[in-house]
């Protein structure tokens, strides 16, 4: 999977795990957030964004973004799911390439495109349970800025 950063261009899961890491590094007085978010739309295809957002907190951060697409346009409830399990397994794959730096101790949230209101409120407990299950932090609108801002910005 290949992801955009808009200062540095095309960057392999690996050389983003790498930028993060020195990024933080630069700044060990520092507090940060690392965040993953998944968002998607359906067109003629369904078009799947996941976002890589590091945040040093009080004084902005950095992001990264990469695209899928897919032929199958799922119910809704399977597109949500995928949409977890996306961020799920970028999250995993940075937090296994942090490991060996000296950033291993991140914590990370997984931002998800639920929320009380709307649609999605049915699946809510469900798809937190999924994320809070493998270890991390979940974030439901309107606090998922990740999923639903970041992400969903560029599935237009």
């Amino acid at each position: 999977m290949i992801f955009i950063s808009p200062t540095k261009g095309k960057m392999t899961l690996e050389q983003v795990s790498r930028d993060l890491a020195g990024f933080v590094q630069a700044n060990p007085e520092s507090s940060f957030k690392l965040i993953v978010g998944t968002d998607s739309q359906i067109r003629e295809e369904v078009c799947y964004v996941t976002a890589i957002i590091i945040l040093r907190e009080g004084k902005g951060g950095r992001f990264y973004y990469a695209k899928e697409y897919e032929g199958i346009k799922p119910s809704l409830k399977e597109r949500i799911f995928y949409e977890a399990s996306k961020s799920l397994q970028i999250a995993a794959e940075l937090t296994r390439y942090l490991a060996v730096t000296e950033v291993a101790s991140l914590d990370v949230e997984i931002h998800l495109d639920v929320g009380v209101h709307g649609k999605t409120k049915d699946i809510i407990r469900e798809v937190v349970g999924m994320v809070t299950g493998s270890g991390f932090d979940a974030k439901i609108k309107p606090m998922a800025y990740g999923a639903s801002k970041v992400a969903d910005k560029y599935t237009k």
